[in-house]
């Protein structure tokens, strides 16, 4: 075992755990994870917690609960998951101390179904901050076209949030103005942005999944020599647009108010094709300001054999420039691949919510009291 997970965090990478359950909780792996890995994070999404419900016991005792008073199976998950997302948040609590707010946090997303729904969104993102009431959470908001207008809101209201699904350099410059107008809105209404959070998730694996797949489809050695370049260089260059952004007057005026900036956090760092160095898109996106959320299997590889030289953003945007142009001259075209995976990274989640929902369902009828 090397300490590459130490080296990570001494660069600047905040190391954060893609994964939770109950299971995970009580046995005190996460306190472990916390303590020995340097896992400083917690990220979930309506996948994470299909699994973990559907799998083993570790719900039993509460989903009976639920099923004796009847809820419906909507509010059956809400409990669930708020519970989870609290017992995580109180885990994490020493680091979100330590750190000033941070890092310590972990992220619950708002119903996918209500993904194109801005007022909709928004609403759920005060509930869920509301239930489950730590200073140390995070609301998940998708980068859709009517998330924008709802994390400004949801930022204005003081309530920190994780952008999730953001695989474009456009969409991803139009969240970080969305959340400069969060702050400006705040800042008007006289809350202290010293306490407002955010970081923006933008997916790695995806895009090297889609674009090596119509890479393959042409078959050219041309084709082939850019395999598994575009998803590295369109994170590279998402960290370009973080570092103009946040050196910008408008930044400026708010950074004198104590706001804090918009970390970059790359999601989706499972490598995909086995033909890959497991540890890709970690190694080869080193750079300060950032946040990894790994994968239990990505972060273990980390520790087993990552090797981190440093920073590996730095001085990449000119060949970055050049792998996203080189694929677009082959006839593939980026602005087609990152709206389909948008919309496809919406549908899969909204997915896993109906799985959710049935599993669930299934769940509280096992569990239901019979009738004497």
């Amino acid at each position: 075992m090397t300490d590459a997970l130490k080296r990570l965090s001494d660069e600047g990478v905040a190391i954060w755990l893609d994964d939770l359950s109950r299971q995970r909780i009580t046995s005190g792996n996460l306190a472990e994870l916390i303590d020995q890995q340097h896992v400083v994070g917690v990220t979930t999404n309506p996948s994470i917690f299909q699994k973990a419900i559907s799998e083993g016991h570790g719900y039993d005792q509460q989903l009976s609960d639920l099923a004796a008073r009847e809820v419906t199976v909507e509010e059956a998950i809400r409990m669930i998951t708020t519970a989870d997302v609290r017992d995580a948040a109180d885990i994490l609590r020493p680091v979100y101390d330590a750190t000033g707010g941070q890092d310590g946090r972990v992220s619950i997303e708002v119903d996918p179904r209500l993904a194109h729904n801005t007022k909709a969104t928004t609403a759920e993102a005060r509930q869920l901050a509301w239930l489950v009431d730590r200073p140390n959470t995070l609301i998940k908001i998708p980068a859709t076209k009517a998330g924008l207008p709802a994390i400004t809101e949801t930022i204005g209201l003081g309530i920190s949030v994780n952008v999730t699904l953001i695989f474009s350099l456009e969409r991803y410059r139009e969240v970080m103005d969305a959340y400069l107008a969060g702050l400006e809105k705040a800042k008007a209404a006289g809350l202290d942005l010293s306490k407002i959070h955010s970081v923006a998730s933008f997916f790695v694996s995806r895009v090297d999944s889609e674009i090596d797949k119509r890479l393959n489809a042409l078959g050219t050695d041309e084709a082939k020599a850019l395999k598994g370049k575009a998803a590295l260089a369109n994170a590279r260059l998402a960290y370009e647009a973080y570092e103009e952004v946040f050196s910008s007057d408008r930044w400026t005026a708010l950074d004198k108010a104590q706001a804090n900036k918009q970390r970059p956090l790359w999601a989706s760092t499972g490598v995909k094709d086995p033909s890959y160095k497991d540890t890709l898109y970690v190694e080869d996106l080193v750079a300060p300001g950032t946040v990894n959320t790994m994968p239990e299997a990505t972060l273990e590889a980390t520790a087993d054999h990552g090797k981190i030289t440093g920073n590996t953003i730095a001085g990449t945007y000119e060949q970055a420039r050049a792998d996203l142009d080189a694929v677009e001259k082959l006839g593939i075209s980026y602005n087609d691949v990152v709206q389909l995976l948008e919309d496809e990274g919406v549908d899969k989640f909204e997915a896993s919510w109906n799985d959710l929902l049935k599993s669930t369902e299934a769940e509280l009828k096992r569990l239901a009291p019979s009738e004497a």
